[in-house]
C-alpha cells in the first residue's frame, strides 16, 4: 500500500507519496483543477501501482473539489484533521514548514491513525451542509446589521431602542419603521436602509429554514424524533457527518464529534478523563445543544444527567458523559434513517 498525502491550496496542490512505514517515495505539484487532479492520479498510478490511499488535509472548501475528483476516479480518500497533521509535523525530524513537508505530515498522520473515516460521495449531506452554512452566514450578516441599527436608534433617541431579539419579528420591525419615517437627517436615512436590509435578510433566512426543514423531514424521521433535536440541529448533524456509513462504529463517530473522553491521569489519580478538544467542532456544538435541551426536559437524558450528578460528577463531567451517550444514540438514528432510504419503495396496494 502507498499513501499519498495532499497539502491543498487555492491554486496548487502538493502530493507526497510514502510507503507503509512512512518512507518518502516521491512528490508532485499540480494545479488545483480537475485536469490537475487527474494528472496527479495518473502520476500515482504510473509510479506506485493501483493500491493507493489518498490522505487529504480536511480544509473544507479547499479540499472539497479534490476529494470529489478523486472519488469519481475510483480512489480511496481519507480526511485528515489539520490538528492531527500539525502534531505529526511537529514530532518529525524534518524541521521547518513547506508544502512538501505538510503533505508528508498528512500521509504519516494517516499511517499513525489508520482508523480515520473514509470519504464517500453523499450529495444529500453535502447539499444540506451548503444550505445550513448559507443560512448561518445570513444570520451573521443580520446580527451585524442589527447591531449597527441599534446604535443609530440610540443616537436618534435612546428611549426608542427595540427590545433584545425583537427585530426578528415583523411586528417590531414595522413599529420601528413607522417611527423612523418621522425622523429626518442622515442618521435616520441610514437606519431606514439598515432596517430594510434586516427585513430582506430575515425573509431569506426563513426561506432557507423552511427549505432545510422540508429536506430533513423527508430523510431523517428517526433523528427528528429524538428529544432536543429540531430540524436545524438535525440538518447540522447530517451535513457535518457527511455520510454515517464512513464510520466503522459509534466510537469512531464519537471521536470525530469530539465527545470521546481521553485519559488524563497518572499515579494516584487513575481513572480521570476529560473531553477532547479535537474533532469536528460544529458537530460537537450540535450534540451540545441536544444535551442542554434534554437536561431541561423530562426524559432519559435528564435522568442520566441527574444520575451522573448523584454519582459525584461535577456538572461539566455529567454533561460530558451525556454528550458521549447522545453520540451513540445519534449514530444509531443516522444509520436507521440511512437504511430506510436504501429500502425500495413498496408499490401501493390495489
Amino acid at each position: 500500500m502507498v499513501v499519498v498525502g495532499a497539502d491543498v491550496h487555492k491554486r496548487t496542490h502538493t502530493f507526497v507519496a510514502v510507503d507503509e512505514v512512512g518512507r518518502h517515495l516521491g512528490e508532485k505539484v499540480v494545479k488545483a483543477t480537475t485536469a490537475g487532479h487527474q494528472q496527479a492520479v495518473r502520476w500515482a498510478r504510473t509510479q506506485f501501482g493501483i493500491e493507493l490511499v489518498w490522505a487529504i488535509e480536511d480544509c473544507r472548501h479547499l479540499s472539497a473539489r479534490l476529494e470529489r475528483d478523486l472519488l469519481t476516479a475510483g480512489q480511496k480518500v481519507v480526511r485528515v484533521p489539520p490538528k492531527l497533521m500539525a502534531q505529526t509535523r511537529a514530532s518529525a525530524r524534518t524541521r521547518g514548514k513547506s508544502d512538501p513537508i505538510d503533505a508528508l505530515a498528512v500521509a504519516r498522520a494517516f499511517l499513525r491513525e489508520p482508523d480515520l473515516p473514509v470519504a464517500s460521495h453523499d450529495e444529500m449531506s453535502r447539499e444540506l451542509k451548503l444550505l445550513v452554512d448559507r443560512r448561518e452566514d445570513l444570520v451573521g450578516q443580520r446580527t451585524s446589521t442589527i447591531n449597527r441599527l441599534l446604535w443609530r436608534v440610540h443616537e436618534l433617541d435612546p428611549e426608542r431602542a427595540p427590545k433584545p431579539r425583537s427585530l426578528d419579528l415583523a411586528k417590531h420591525r414595522r413599529l420601528l419603521a413607522d417611527w423612523l419615517a418621522t425622523q429626518s437627517g442622515l442618521v435616520a436615512e441610514l437606519a431606514r436602509d439598515e432596517l430594510a436590509d434586516i427585513t430582506r435578510l430575515t425573509e431569506q433566512i426563513n426561506m432557507l429554514a423552511k427549505r432545510i426543514g422540508e429536506r430533513v423531514r423527508a430523510i431523517a424521521p428517526a433523528l427528528l424524533a429524538m428529544p432536543g433535536c429540531a430540524e436545524l440541529t438535525a440538518a447540522k448533524v447530517i451535513g457535518e457527518t457527511a455520510g454515517v456509513t464512513r464510520f466503522k462504529n459509534e466510537a469512531a463517530f464519537a471521536r470525530h464529534s469530539g465527545v470521546a473522553p481521553i485519559p488524563v491521569w497518572s499515579g494516584n489519580t487513575a481513572g480521570r478523563v476529560r473531553m477532547t478538544r479535537s474533532g469536528n467542532r460544529q458537530l460537537n456544538a450540535a450534540l451540545h445543544r441536544i444535551a442542554v435541551t434534554q437536561i431541561r426536559l423530562d426524559g432519559l437524558g435528564q435522568a442520566y444527567y441527574r444520575h451522573r450528578l448523584a454519582e459525584g460528577d461535577s456538572p461539566t463531567e455529567a454533561l460530558r458523559c451525556l454528550k458521549r451517550r447522545l453520540a451513540r444514540v445519534v449514530f444509531h438514528h443516522l444509520h436507521t434513517d440511512h437504511q430506510t432510504r436504501q429500502q425500495p419503495c413498496q408499490p401501493a396496494a390495489a
